[in-house]
């Protein structure tokens, strides 16, 4: 097949645009870099399907949260994303390292400098399987680090700015 005719773009927006994802509350919320996930349909929902390893502090969050938002920059915020991708929210106020304002939605957080933030509601997880992952993989991945957790959400809202 000759993907080259496609326009694979759509496919890899967290690839190469990264995301941050949000969990939480105004009171008590964290936020992280994604760069592997995706958009689709699963039970004639619209969803996004992220994936979360159990040693980040939002992966806590998200075991006490039924959402959960997924927000999209332009390039100026790049650094941004790679500050709260390197750092833990456990430690420090990340977020006070960035030019990020957090903005609170009725279900959730985002930042007011996001141009989409797509708001969903868990629907369903699982752990990867270590057993059905490539040795390829399982050697560039997870040598030293746990499995991730894939997580699917409904999508309940999206709030466009651009």
């Amino acid at each position: 097949m000759n993907l080259e005719k496609f326009n694979l773009a759509p496919l890899y927006v967290f690839d190469k645009e990264w995301a941050l994802l949000t969990v939480g509350n105004k009171e008590k919320f964290n936020t992280m870099t994604v760069s592997w996930g995706g958009l689709g349909t699963l039970w004639h929902k619209p969803v996004v399907t992220i994936y979360l390893r159990p040693n980040r502090y939002t992966y806590e969050l998200m075991e006490s949260n039924d959402y959960f938002t997924i927000s999209f920059y332009d390039e100026d915020y790049k650094q941004d994303l790679v500050t709260l991708g390197t750092k833990s929210g456990r430690d420090i106020n990340k977020i006070a390292l960035t030019k990020l304002r957090p903005e609170s939605l009725k279900e959730g957080i985002t930042f007011e400098n996001a141009k989409l933030t797509i708001i969903c509601k868990k629907i369903y997880h699982q752990d990867l399987d270590i057993n059905n992952i490539p040795k390829e993989e399982k050697d560039k991945f997870y040598k030293n680090e746990p499995v991730h957790r894939m997580i699917i959400g409904e999508v309940i809202d999206i709030v466009d700015k651009r």
